[in-house]
């Protein structure tokens, strides 16, 4: 049985910019062919057990003939392996999609085209302008700058009705002739002083932009040592920029941020620092498992309503809890008149999801403050008292309590695991292409020395952003270099340090 080949545009770079249908078709791949100019992240979908091989081009150094692209592509769908074919912005825009497409087509192999965010789209927008405005540019025209080496007859573009015809002109593969093209469509009518922007590695953490006019623009990128990939746009749209450069001017534009999260809590961290212009990198440290069921927890969880206080010292510890109490047919009626306190405002609001309003929530978010906030209710001393948690907690709030005279039951409801590293993500790490690591948790910080043991990496190789001082103690316990812990202990709070230390450095 002959197998199938997606044809995917993968966006120009920032890997939030795949597309839903990109995404689903990677999850269900056997094997996945992908561009050079493909962010790995992107990669990190595709199934564990998944073949992946790189095949493509970038516009400098090695390149891999298309014939031999395509005869890959061809021999994996004869197989009758589920192909996803990756291609950097959109196949169908310069991405040579006609000749892999027909040459799958015609050995009988089936073809889907998903396409993606083009280069021009892409770049245009993350250096804050549009291609189009209906002022100045009611059109825009899409062109390619590249010359045939293989003898192929080359494009007929006529210059001279381009530089006529007025809007927008994004010219893709263009930085290595920008001098002939500029002077082109100087010769068609263009005015010298069109203003002309340079965009290098659009949407990457890596991007530059540079302005200039259609007659100085090729001097300019000369000496800033300009190279590709590169996508130069031409047009009244470019003078924007000034107003809308909203990714250039984020606080953590182009940093590279190790997310060491456990995956199912990454995503939001994520999201975060995405919206300031940085390029997470996930390589989750963490996995987090319910920790068996053993007779004595589910006994303890039976019984919720005979405690006079339960504290839930994280989010974690109550999605475990309620997760059991659901299989065991429980809900929250169980924990009856008993108080609740929660670590957090994250913790407290995984309770209301549940129905349940905290009794207490301390001011500062660690077992110090809300140790404090539970003494002074004067209702400790004799109380019985449970807290679920994770196996490998510390033993501070259990020991502080029993010296206030309560009747402490701890319950181990889930537990940290280290999983095996991303193979591509532990490369950008071994490469030394991380601007900075966040640990959000004590077992994060071990785990993560530990990884750098193993990958013969010293301590000290990257700056470290902690959530809190737990986290922190044991980050410096470890000898990791700890840059920098936010007033407020939280991922919102983790992200604004990451901003401040890159402001000072």
């Amino acid at each position: 049985m002959k197998g199938f080949v997606y044809l995917v545009g993968a966006g120009p770079g920032d890997p939030g910019l795949l597309t839903l249908r990109g995404k689903e078709v990677l999850e269900r791949a056997e094997a996945v062919i992908y561009d050079c100019l493909v962010h790995t992240d992107i990669l990190q979908y595709a199934p564990a057990d998944a073949y992946l091989e790189r095949m493509g081009k970038t516009g400098h150094g090695t390149q891999l003939p298309q014939e031999e692209i395509t005869a890959r592509l061809v021999e994996l769908g004869l197989e009758g392996k589920r192909v996803v074919r990756l291609k950097g912005g959109d196949p169908c825009i310069f991405g040579r999609l006609g000749e892999e497409a027909i040459a799958l087509t015609e050995k009988g192999i089936g073809v889907e085209i998903i396409p993606g965010v083009t280069a021009a789209s892409g770049a245009a927008a993350y250096a804050g302008m549009t291609l189009t405005h209906r002022d100045y540019a009611p059109c825009v025209t899409f062109v390619t700058g590249h010359r045939r080496k293989d003898g192929g007859v080359e494009p007929n573009i006529d210059w001279d009705a381009l530089g006529k015809l007025g809007g927008t002109i994004a010219v893709y593969m263009g930085i290595k002739h920008l001098p002939e093209v500029t002077q082109r469509l100087i010769d068609a009518g263009r005015s010298p002083d069109t203003p002309v922007v340079v965009i290098h590695k659009a949407t990457w953490p890596e991007q530059k932009a540079l302005d200039g006019t259609l007659g100085d623009i090729a001097e300019r990128v000369e000496k800033a040592g300009m190279s590709p990939p590169a996508l130069v746009i031409v047009g009244e749209v470019t003078r924007a920029r000034s107003h809308l450069g909203w990714f250039e001017k984020s606080p953590l534009k182009g940093k590279q941020i190790l997310v060491t999260r456990a995956a199912a809590q990454a995503t939001g961290f994520c999201h975060l620092l995405q919206e300031r212009g940085a390029m997470p990198i996930e390589l989750p440290l963490i996995e987090l498992k319910s920790f068996g069921h053993q007779s004595s927890v589910d006994a303890a969880l039976k019984k919720l309503f005979s405690y006079e206080w339960i504290i839930f010292s994280s989010a974690n510890a109550v999605e475990f809890t309620f997760s059991r109490l659901k299989e065991l047919g429980l809900d929250a009626r169980v924990v009856g008149a008993a108080r609740v306190c929660a670590v957090g405002p994250k913790t407290a609001a995984a309770l209301e999801s549940h129905g349940i309003r905290a009794d207490v929530v301390p001011e500062k978010y660690i077992a110090e403050s809300l140790i404090e906030a539970l003494a002074s209710t004067g209702e400790i001393k004799g109380a019985s008292v449970l807290i679920p948690r994770a196996k490998e907690a510390r033993e501070l709030l259990p020991e502080e309590l029993e010296r206030l005279g309560a009747r402490v039951e701890v319950v181990p409801i889930y537990e940290n695991v280290r999983p095996e590293p991303h193979p591509l993500a532990l490369e950008v790490v071994k490469k030394g292409n991380i601007d900075a690591v966040t640990l959000a948790s004590p077992s994060a910080a071990s785990n993560y020395a530990e990884l750098l043991k193993e990958n013969d990496l010293p301590a000290a190789h990257f700056p470290v952003v902690v959530i809190g001082p737990a986290t922190k103690a044991r980050a410096e316990k470890l000898g990791l270099p700890v840059a920098a812990m936010p007033d407020e202990y939280t991922i919102e709070g983790m992200v604004g340090s990451l901003e401040d230390y890159f402001r000072e450095d």
